[in-house]
């Protein structure tokens, strides 16, 4: 199914009264080309984005008729639609694209000095980006897509003195199978979490800490059956397979040349039901993660980030001003590495009012890696982030003068090898070897995140006091249901996601 038809039979779907959201195409009005990453605004009140394919979508709750939409962008007009004009115009947005003479907007002609800019841009990091102390509200939408890409996944068992024949020959066959289904089907998982995201400071020993809560709204997972991403789970699956040949009675762990694993595994009820009771919860590393993100793209500290708050590692040329709404213009800078330790090129856009960065779009330099372990002829090991491109944006807060994450989009390439040897060993007095077999694994992982911030709001201390986590559980899906979120607002799925299919 083409991408055209498959946008026809939505738009069919919705006209007809299909439960879900009303989908929405944003293009350049001279070009016709998708605008990625236009801000929404719907009734002055709830914040959201285009997806990197120009669409976004309608909740349930907010398509009547007379429901006002706000859609701006970078270098457009600003426009104004009512639901009601949209439909009449087959669910599509041209926005005017805004040309002007630099005299118009200067009246000096002198052309801005990018390090000038970028001066004035780390003088006020800390008063454009600095938080207020307040407790606030956040509605979150989060979406993480995680793959593994492997080009060899390769087990081989070279001695065994714990399995027959026959269960070595049965075990020899399911790795095989196991082996051959990571390849001609590599691990794919897509997830969607929507969530209010609290944060306050509570006393704890006598000094205030800021520490996050999270409310789980709705959570969904995609992905093919038991396959995992995690290479822990995988080595989990390819425990699972030896194990069952073993004693349950028995204790185990496995062993790589010098290298001991410290996990006991065993098939003790008992003894698993203990282990996985101190594994970490679904709550506490989703909110771990959420407040990673929001770290990491956080332009005063980010060490990732250091074209913003270190621009002496880097090269800046000035590249034209560019229209932001109704009162505002930024200068557009490109940037590129001047020392080593500068990693990325891209584009910042600052504001010319008060050297905020509203966006900046980066892309890790061709040849680079940001980080990794190569003792590839010493342990068998290789690991490296070889790419990274990503796009954040952010916008003015509502209760003050500085600026706020609202949405960014990451993605980041790792390459992977190992080839060791491995031994299964029987905990005795003595350690008897069960099995010695060789692993062989080569591939990338490919990792993108979204994030997008729905709505910002201050509450009170006792509001975020009083509020109590609650643990929450993903809803597991066989294929992408867009019924799930129709009366909530996401971020748009794209093609990849739409046509994801479980294979059984």
């Amino acid at each position: 199914m083409t991408r055209t038809l498959f946008y026809l039979l939505t738009l069919l779907c919705c006209q007809i009264g299909f439960a879900q959201n009303l989908i929405v195409h944003i293009t350049d009005s001279k070009s016709g080309e998708s605008i990625a990453y236009a801000n929404i605004t719907t009734n002055e009140k709830l914040a959201f984005i285009s997806n990197a394919e120009g669409y976004f979508s309608i909740s349930e709750s907010i398509k009547s008729d007379e429901s006002l939409l706000t859609i701006s962008h970078l270098g457009y007009l600003e426009r104004k639609i009512t639901i009601g004009e949209l439909k009449a115009q087959n669910y599509t947005i041209r926005l005017e694209p805004i040309a002007f003479e630099l005299e118009t907007v200067y009246i000096s002609n002198e052309k801005p000095d990018p390090y000038t800019i970028m001066s004035k841009v780390k003088n006020n990091l800390q008063i454009n980006y600095k938080s207020s102390g307040v407790p606030t509200k956040d509605l979150i939408f989060y979406r993480e897509t995680n793959s593994l890409r492997p080009s060899l996944y390769d087990v081989k068992i070279t001695k065994s003195t714990g399995f027959t024949k026959q269960e070595l020959k049965i075990t020899n066959t399911d790795l095989n199978i196991f082996s051959s289904n990571l390849r001609l089907h590599p691990p794919i998982e897509f997830k969607d979490l929507l969530c209010n995201y609290y944060t306050g400071t509570l006393k704890q020993n006598s000094k205030s800490i800021v520490i996050p809560k999270l409310e789980v709204v709705k959570a969904t997972i995609l992905k093919n059956g038991d396959q995992s991403v995690a290479l822990q789970d995988m080595k989990q699956m390819a425990e699972n397979i030896f194990l069952k040949h073993l004693d349950t009675t028995k204790y185990y762990r496995f062993k790589s040349g010098l290298i001991g694993s410290h996990d006991t595994i065993s098939l003790r009820k008992s003894f698993n039901e203990k282990k996985n009771k101190i594994k970490k919860n679904k709550l506490s590393s989703t909110k771990s993660n959420l407040t990673s993100i929001i770290d990491q793209n956080n332009f005063i500290e980010s060490d990732k980030l250091n074209f913003i708050n270190k621009p002496e590692l880097y090269n800046y040329a000035y590249d034209g001003k560019m229209y932001y709404n109704e009162d505002e213009f930024v200068y557009v800078l490109k940037f590129s590495p001047r020392k080593s330790s500068a990693k990325y090129i891209g584009k910042l856009y600052v504001s010319m009012t008060d050297y905020a960065v509203l966006r900046c779009d980066y892309n890790l330099v061709e040849g680079e890696t940001v980080s990794g372990v190569n003792m590839k002829f010493i342990l068998g090991i290789k690991m490296s982030e070889n790419a990274g491109k990503g796009t954040i944006i952010y916008k003015k807060n509502p209760n003050s003068s500085s600026y706020y994450l609202q949405y960014f989009s990451m993605e980041t390439g790792r390459y992977l090898y190992i080839d060791r040897p491995l031994k299964l060993i029987e905990l005795t007095h003595g350690e008897k070897d069960v099995a010695a077999f060789d692993i062989k694994i080569e591939g990338n992982i490919v990792n993108k995140t979204e994030f997008l911030n729905l709505s910002k709001s201050e509450i009170t201390q006792d509001s975020y006091e009083k509020f109590k986590e609650e643990e929450f559980k993903y809803v597991n899906l066989k294929r992408y249901d867009p019924k799930i979120w129709k009366d909530f607002i996401t971020i748009e799925p794209l093609e990849e996601i739409k046509q994801f299919r479980v294979i059984n």
